[in-house]
C-alpha cells in the first residue's frame, strides 16, 4: 500500500502482522522495557520494516534509535519515517543524496473521534471536508487530513528541530489522490512554504506521504 504513494527514490516496507521480538538489535530493547504490549508490538515490527527498508538502498542491518521527541534516529546517509495503527506497520527510507526528507503515517479509514476535529482543523478545512463528504461518503476524509498533518510534521521535525503545531500547516485535500499542505510559519531549513503529498484508501486503511527531494 503505503509504495503506492512513494517516488521511486523511496524504499519501503509494510507489515500487517507482528515480527518476533528477537529482531530487535539489544541497543534497543531498553526503549520499550516498560512499554505495554501494543505499544511494543508497534515497536518492534516498525524496526523491522525499517530494516527491511534499508536494505532496499543498500545499507546494512543496524541499530535504530530514539531521538529528540521519539523520532526515530536513522542511519547516516540516510533519511526515513516509521508508521503504525491498529493492524498496519510500515517505514519508508531514502539516501540523503536523493531525498532530504520522508514522512509517512497510516490511519484506519474511520471517522475522527468528535471532539477531534474542531482541534487540528481550521474553519476552512472544515468546510472542504464537508464538500468532499459530500461527494464520496465512503471516505474518511477528516482522518486523511489528520494522516496528512502528521506526515507533514515528519518532514518538518528533522530538518527544523521544532515542533509544529496542526494549527500551522493548512492542507487542501483532492479527490485524485494528492494533498497540498501550505506551511503557516517559516523555517529557513525547509526552505518551503508548500508541501506536496499523496494519499491512498485500500483494505481499510488510510495512508499518506510527503517526500522531500534533494534540490
Amino acid at each position: 500500500m503505503i509504495s503506492e504513494i512513494l517516488p521511486t527514490w523511496v524504499a519501503s516496507a509494510e507489515s500487517f502482522g507482528d515480527a518476533p521480538e528477537e529482531t530487535l538489535f539489544p541497543e534497543e530493547r531498553p526503549l520499550i522495557a516498560r512499554a505495554v504490549d501494543r505499544r511494543r508490538r508497534e515497536f518492534v515490527t516498525g524496526r523491522h520494516c525499517a530494516r527491511l527498508a534499508l536494505a532496499r538502498i543498500g545499507v546494512a542491518p543496524v541499530p535504530i534509535p530514539r531521538g529528540e521527541r521519539g523520532a526515530p534516529v536513522w542511519p547516516a546517509g540516510t533519511v526515513g519515517s516509521i508508521t503504525h495503527c491498529s493492524g498496519y506497520r510500515a517505514a519508508a527510507v531514502a539516501s540523503t543524496e536523493a531525498g532530504r526528507a520522508v514522512g509517512i503515517d497510516a490511519e484506519p479509514n474511520e471517522p475522527l473521534p468528535e471532539a477531534v476535529l474542531p482541534t487540528i482543523a481550521s474553519p476552512g478545512e472544515i468546510g472542504s471536508l464537508r464538500t468532499l463528504s459530500e461527494a464520496d461518503s465512503k471516505v474518511c476524509w477528516d482522518r486523511i487530513l489528520f494522516s496528512a498533518k502528521e506526515s507533514v510534521y515528519k518532514v518538518w521535525f528533522p530538518l527544523t528541530g521544532r515542533w509544529l503545531d496542526f494549527s500551522e500547516a493548512v492542507v487542501d485535500i483532492e479527490p485524485s489522490g494528492t494533498f497540498r499542505a501550505r506551511l503557516l510559519v517559516a523555517d529557513p531549513a525547509i526552505g518551503t512554504d508548500l508541501l506536496r503529498g499523496r494519499w491512498i484508501v485500500s483494505d481499510g486503511y488510510i495512508a499518506t506521504s510527503i517526500a522531500l527531494p534533494r534540490p
